[in-house]
């Protein structure tokens, strides 16, 4: 299914439906400032599966970063954050970069590096 959504003024119907879709494990196709991405519910192990798939790699080895609707949202999946990163990053997202934290205990183990970081 395709579905364009203008940033702008998006339809709630299917908002409803890309909502839908990632409740129920689906996989989504988004635009970023670079590249387009593959999406999923971070709480959905088979769809994370699914995207390691797509791309051709282990699950245990993916490295496989997140958005998060805004800065407080980041929040809850890192470790506390200082003042002058949490400045940083203000600065400079959203834009065409990835940060790498330390990963907090909210984050599913799948998203883990070796290294307990999340991009």
């Amino acid at each position: 299914m395709l579905l364009q959504i203008h940033p702008d003024n998006p339809n709630p119907r299917h908002i409803r439906t890309v909502v839908e879709c990632l409740a129920d494990g689906g996989v989504v196709i988004y635009p970023t400032d670079t590249i387009y991405g593959l999406g999923c519910d971070i709480f959905q192990p088979k769809a994370i599966e699914r995207i390691a798939r797509i791309k051709n790699v282990d699950p245990a080895k993916a490295q496989l970063s997140f958005v998060c609707h805004d800065l407080s949202d980041l929040s809850k999946y890192t470790k506390s954050i200082s003042t002058p990163l949490y400045r940083m990053l203000k600065t400079y997202l959203p834009g065409p970069y990835t940060f790498i934290l330390p990963a907090s205990r909210e984050v599913p183990k799948i998203l883990h590096s070796k290294k307990s970081t999340i991009g």
